[in-house]
């Protein structure tokens, strides 16, 4: 059963969240949460920071029409924390690499929502794979074909410039293949698929980026009437100390699977938020493991915690980007409440609505139990 607390007001009366179930097994930090077939699926995490607690195994699945959560799919083989994961064919949840309590991982593992099934994915031999991933992101570019940027292996083992992996999929066969790019400030990437024929093209610049942990990555749509080229760029932020972003990739129109993107009604809510009079611009600069989510043309980041002080670290500012604009806007909306803190949690778009699940509260330390949805007033 999943109780509901009271709604808590936020962000001058601009919005707020208002949670919708409350259940201990929501409880979780450094987890995924991932949209299949009108449910959320949390997969994984923490709930301490205790680096002796190992990382959880158990699937949480949360219905938002019937307000419910059911649990199950343990299995110690798949335990996994700061890992990253995606829908395939609205069935499986693909978990891409993460800490198992003794290592990084760069494996690829699978659960089915229809068989409820756990499914170990063979490397191809012509895979060229990364150390062991951990606070990385894996964006979905289809299918058949994600893209990882991360971090590999730990604070003494990260390379100077973090590492860009184009991971090509087949979900039937359960096989994958890794193809190792440098991540640089402008990468030109044409990728496509012909049987097992994969071709690449790219230009390095001189000039590299930081490494980073704990960012978060999206794709964003170019606007015809203020570029020449017509696609999809990834842009890549937060994980360090620093407000700039990075541009890590571009695919032609075509190449991205178009119903990644579905339309939400809360695009017209955001667009009314950015012009009001409450709104401030502000770059989100040294956060990481935030939240981030995006809603048509707009950019939504909540919470995390910043690099910028050593106390209080735990944020719960919302941020947006309107990117319509040329170059494209951010604008801050701060939190009120601190019982609103966040690190290490979701926010994940499901039918129209934003949910915000789980992470640590403000202490860093306590999990929060509340699934909640965001809302304008």
């Amino acid at each position: 059963m999943c109780f509901v607390a009271p709604a808590v007001m936020s962000g001058a009366d601009l919005w707020k969240w208002t949670p919708v179930a409350h259940d201990t097994r929501f409880a979780l930090a450094h987890h995924t949460c991932t949209p299949i077939q009108g449910k959320l699926y949390l997969y994984g995490g923490v709930k301490s920071t205790d680096p002796k607690d190992p990382p959880l195994d158990e699937i949480v699945t949360f219905d938002p029409e019937q307000t419910t959560a059911d649990s199950g799919g343990q299995d110690s083989m798949f335990r996994r924390s700061h890992h990253d994961a995606v829908a395939l064919n609205n069935r499986w949840l693909c978990v891409v690499g993460g800490w198992d309590g003794a290592r990084r991982l760069s494996t690829i593992c699978s659960y089915d929502t229809k068989t409820k099934e756990w499914a170990s994915w063979a490397e191809e031999p012509s895979s060229n794979p990364p150390a062991g991933l951990s606070s990385h992101t894996c964006t979905k570019v289809s299918d058949r074909e994600l893209c990882v940027v991360g971090r590999e292996g730990g604070l003494r083992t990260q390379r100077r410039y973090a590492s860009v992996y184009t991971l090509h999929l087949n979900a039937t066969a359960k096989t994958y293949r890794q193809v190792s790019f440098v991540l640089v400030t402008w990468l030109d990437a044409h990728l496509s698929i012909k049987s097992a024929c994969v071709i690449h093209r790219y230009k390095e610049e001189e000039s590299h980026t930081a490494s980073r942990s704990g960012h978060t990555a999206v794709l964003l749509k170019s606007d015809i009437r203020h570029s020449t080229r017509h696609g999809w760029s990834l842009f890549v932020f937060g994980g360090r100390e620093s407000a700039a972003g990075d541009l890590v990739g571009w695919w032609e129109a075509g190449k991205i699977q178009e119903n990644l993107f579905p339309d939400s009604p809360l695009s017209e809510q955001l667009s009314k938020l950015v012009t009001s009079d409450k709104a401030k611009r502000e770059t989100p600069k040294n956060l990481r493991h935030h939240s981030c989510s995006t809603i048509g043309p707009f950019i939504v980041v909540y919470g995390g915690e910043t690099l910028a002080r050593s106390r209080d670290v735990v944020c719960n500012d919302l941020y947006v980007c309107d990117t319509r604009c040329t170059p494209m806007s951010w604008f801050l909306f701060p939190g009120s409440d601190p019982g609103q803190k966040r690190v290490g949690h979701r926010t994940c778009l499901l039918n129209g609505r934003l949910y915000l699940v789980g992470g640590f509260g403000a202490d860093g330390r306590t999990p929060c139990p509340t699934i909640s949805v965001l809302d304008f007033l």
